[in-house]
């Protein structure tokens, strides 16, 4: 769910004070003053104030761990049926945490592991959801001559089992009497002679009004006028009692004759209809209309054919009031005969999508209740419990708010605790919300949500040491980033209140925090620096809102241009060349945002701000921009690489490696080149392919290009002759890539120094990284590979306090402990970044910590969790078998 859930008690006090319209009505753009936006203290605390956290409709469990490991141990034994729902609680599990690859790889593995149609259906249009604006990338691939409709239809009348014996009955007959071998039925005025045994064997009423103790079994002409059948019908009928099958039925008769098996109980005969009109469903329309006859006549197959037709066509068939009216209404029974025992599958990919739509929606409201009905654990049950607690919370409907809650509560979810607390306050009992956040932070392992919903119940040092305490046990949240920072503005201390918002936007590109920066600079007038915010802010969502969606990011951007001197297009690559330099991802997306407004050739802009995207860890947003690369691109060559590129990113290594030598072929150019040997080094194990690799950066550097790109294919030279033992070339490469400022290869140069035993030159050749970087986390963990033991330390103190999530340092300092003897403390290292971040690698650690301490049950329960991260890693799957044997009894 992408929505963002504001906090009811939040909207009474955000950004009140502050009026877009002051910079709407200012003539040609032209900005006031910051002062004019504020002239009293109030007016300006209001302008900075940030919104409370929201309560996010997760599952979020007090230990994820125990949790993931439980899901981990039930899928090694339980049924087959089971697997599919087992991997869409990992999924939120993981969704609560914020692990997006982890999310999409548990609804693949739910997918695979579907034990029905109805489940692959579900988990099918639920990827092809996440999915959404990836078309062009099936294209391609299909292009390439490689199928990609992996979540494509499915045959459904295939999936369903068929028993040809179910409503066949062996002819019995009356005892004294001789019954005709024809029977004629009548119809109106018509009458459809038929074969007296066959039409018995079609069903137990059929044979015992025929062959039993019935006085039609005497009759020869028997009247049928009043059973919804027409004598086209029951001809149908009647040929299929011979030939066991229907041929070229209209869909009306069809329907017609289903109805009549269904009365008269010929399970074959409704069977077939059922099939036969399953196949015919060809549009929405079709299948809102059949969906009702499948109900009417517990007709499975149609009723899956139908929800195919709805769920290929999420999210737009939700804006369709008949199709939501059948999933709002469905109860228990029609539930089984659409979507058999995947019910509660089926409404959390309904309610996500709803989500998406309108969170405040009576659409999602009637989903969730369906979700709750169709809940069969207590784990089900708290998630939908929650959900729907939130959505009542946000629509203000308080009461029903309290109860879901509560609910969930009951059923186990601590965080549900966070609604209650919010609903206390908004009654005025402030003290009993603080003192429900207390109870849970001593009756729990103490999360960082924990700390940060019991400050918005307090005031002063309080708030600030709860504040201080939620970003140390979860530097993730973003609200005490802003809270501080705004606090801090409030007191006329601007450098302190930018450096605390700096310290989350070095590792975590959030928007809200982007916006915060944003106004900070504007209260000191950087116009400068606010606009590479906000121009940031539109390269990752061009239609953001700011302001509590008050105003457009994008009219902001157009009012504060006006006080930003213009550059020339060689200003602008100097300005981009100086940021890249710099590695100031922030600073380059902006001035390449800049440059696509002027003449500059856009396919190579786009390109550039995807290779920004990704290193700022924004996959959906890189990808957007390198098929609007594509989209941009001025020959067929460049085409080429662009969609080279957005195969080698989506996985699809082989088929960007084709179209790099399709465009070589076209056009010897440098990124054909460089796409070729990037993709090459990384598919092939073959250790001979490095001097092909060599070859093409060689043949990439002779090509035009700017100096940005030629200092990554020095780069990456570089790296290649390290790997092959040839460090005096490597040497040359590095050199020659920094006489251009390309800033990274300090990293190469200072590799290339500890290889040759020249360990102080190395560490100096990285500090020289880390003096010229903005950003330079990675910079400080590489150097302390460098040094001893104390200075290895501090330099992993930086790079926790710079990116937290980083987890090298937590592994190293825990390793260090645990050779002191330190066994705890070792553990609890480790477990301060697992609290946070499901890391495969942290709970390898503290699996085999727990393991060497004898404690096989926390051994256990980490190596279980560890594979619930990757199920294929061998090392943890030797650990999981070792320590499963140790616990045998």
């Amino acid at each position: 769910m992408r929505t963002f859930f504001p906090s009811d008690s939040c909207k009474e006090s955000q950004l009140n004070g502050f009026n877009p319209q002051s910079w709407l009505q200012v003539e040609r753009g032209k900005l006031p003053k910051l002062s004019s936006l504020y002239s009293s203290s109030s007016s300006k605390e209001s302008f900075i104030k940030v919104p409370e956290p929201s309560i996010l409709p997760y599952y979020k469990p007090a230990d994820y761990v125990g949790v993931l490991a439980q899901i981990h141990e039930e899928l090694e034994s339980c049924p087959v049926q089971k697997r599919s729902g087992l991997y869409l609680l990992q999924f939120q599990i993981f969704r609560g945490l914020g692990e997006a690859k982890l999310m999409r790889r548990s609804l693949r593995k739910a997918w695979q592991k579907a034990s029905s149609v109805h489940e692959k259906l579900v988990f099918g249009a639920w990827l092809r959801y996440e999915k959404q604006g990836e078309e062009l990338i099936s294209d391609l691939l299909a292009n390439c001559d490689k199928c990609a409709q992996e979540f494509g239809p499915v045959d459904i009348a295939s999936q369903f089992q068929t028993d040809r014996n179910v409503g066949s009955h062996e002819t019995v007959l009356m005892s004294g009497n001789q019954i005709p071998g024809h029977v004629a039925f009548r119809i109106g005025e018509e009458k459809i002679v038929c074969d007296r045994h066959r039409i018995a064997a079609l069903s137990a009423p059929f044979h015992a009004m025929l062959n039993g103790f019935f006085m039609e079994s005497l009759c020869e002409e028997i009247d049928l006028s009043e059973n919804n059948i027409s004598p086209s019908g029951m001809r149908v009928i009647s040929e299929f009692s011979v030939t066991g099958s229907l041929n070229e039925v209209p869909p009306n008769l069809l329907l017609e004759i289903l109805v009549f098996a269904n009365k008269f109980c010929c399970e074959n005969l409704k069977d077939v209809c059922d099939r036969k009109l399953a196949s015919l469903v060809s549009s929405r329309e079709d299948a809102i209309e059949l969906m009702e006859y499948a109900f009417e006549e517990n007709s499975p197959v149609l009723a899956a054919s139908c929800l195919q037709v709805f769920l290929h066509e999420l999210p737009d068939c939700l804006n369709d009031n008949q199709v939501v009216k059948l999933f709002c209404d469905a109860d228990r029974r029609q539930r089984s005969i659409m979507v058999g025992l995947a019910s509660f599958s089926l409404y959390c990919l309904l309610t996500e999508v709803a989500m998406n739509l309108d969170p405040q929606s009576d659409t999602i409201v009637s989903f969730l209740e369906q979700l709750i009905d169709s809940a069969e654990t207590d784990r089900q049950r708290l998630l939908a419990f929650h959900q729907l607690g939130c959505v009542r919370f946000l629509r203000k409907e308080y009461e029903e708010a309290e109860r879901l809650f509560e609910a969930a509560v009951n059923a186990g979810h601590t965080y549900s605790i966070a609604g209650l607390a919010r609903l206390g306050y908004i009654k005025g009992h402030k003290r009993s919300s603080y003192e429900k956040l207390s109870s849970v932070i001593s009756s729990f392992t103490p999360l960082g949500w924990m700390y940060q919903e019991r400050s918005l119940y307090c005031e002063g040092d309080k708030k600030w040491e709860d504040l201080v305490k939620a970003t140390t046990l979860d530097p993730t949240l973003t609200y005490p980033y802003m809270y501080r920072a705004a606090s801090l503005m409030m007191k006329q201390n601007v450098e302190d209140a930018l450096a605390e918002i700096n310290r989350v936007l070095g590792f975590k590109l959030a928007l809200e925090c982007l916006e915060l920066r944003f106004c900070l600079y504007l209260a000191q007038e950087n116009y400068q620096k606010a606009i590479c915010d906000v121009q940031a802010i539109l390269t990752l969502s061009p239609n953001y809102r700011m302001f509590e969606g008050r105003v457009a990011a994008l009219h902001l951007r157009t009012l504060v241009r006006e006080h930003i001197e213009n550059w020339t297009t060689a200003d602008f690559w100097l300005q981009l060349y100086d940021r890249w330099s710099s590695v100031d991802d922030i600073g380059s997306l902006s001035v390449i945002y800049q440059m696509l407004e002027s003449d500059a050739p856009k396919g190579v802009l786009y390109f550039r701000q995807s290779l920004l995207l990704l290193r700022l860890n924004c996959p959906e947003a890189a990808m957007r921009s390198l098929q609007l690369a594509r989209q941009h691109a001025s020959t067929d060559h460049e085409c080429l690489v662009y969609e080279g590129w957005i195969l080698y990113d989506t996985g699809h290594c082989e088929e960007g490696l084709r179209k790099a030598e399709e465009s070589i072929q076209i056009k010897r150019s440098f990124e054909a080149f460089f796409l070729k040997a990037y993709a090459l080094a990384d598919s092939s194990q073959d250790p001979s392919c490095s001097s092909t690799v060599v070859s093409l950066l060689e043949d990439a550097l002779r090509c035009p290009s700017d100096r940005l790109r030629k200092g990554q294919a020095l780069n990456n030279l570089g790296s290649v002759y390290v790997d092959c033992g040839k460090l005096d070339l490597a040497a040359d490469c590095y050199i020659n890539a920094l006489k251009i400022r390309h800033t990274r290869a300090h990293q190469g140069l200072a590799r290339v120094h500890f290889l040759r035993n020249e360990k102080v030159a190395a560490y100096e050749e990285m500090g020289k990284l880390i003096e010229k970087a903005q950003n330079n986390a990675s910079a400080y963990e590489k150097r302390s590979e460098y040094c001893d033991r104390e200075l290895t330390k501090a330099d992993l103190e930086t790079v926790t306090k710079l990116d937290p999530l980083r987890v090298y340092p937590y592994r190293y300092r825990a390793a260090v402990l645990m050779d002191s003897h330190k066994e705890k403390e070792a553990i609890e290292e480790l477990s301060r970044a697992i609290a946070f971040k499901a890391d495969l690698h942290l709970l390898h650690l503290r699996a085999a910590f727990h393991e060497h301490v004898g404690d096989v049950l926390g051994a256990l329960r980490d190596c279980r969790a560890a594979l619930s991260v990757d199920p294929n890693d061998q090392e943890m799957l030797d650990l999981h078998s070792r320590v499963y044997s140790s616990h045998e009894p």
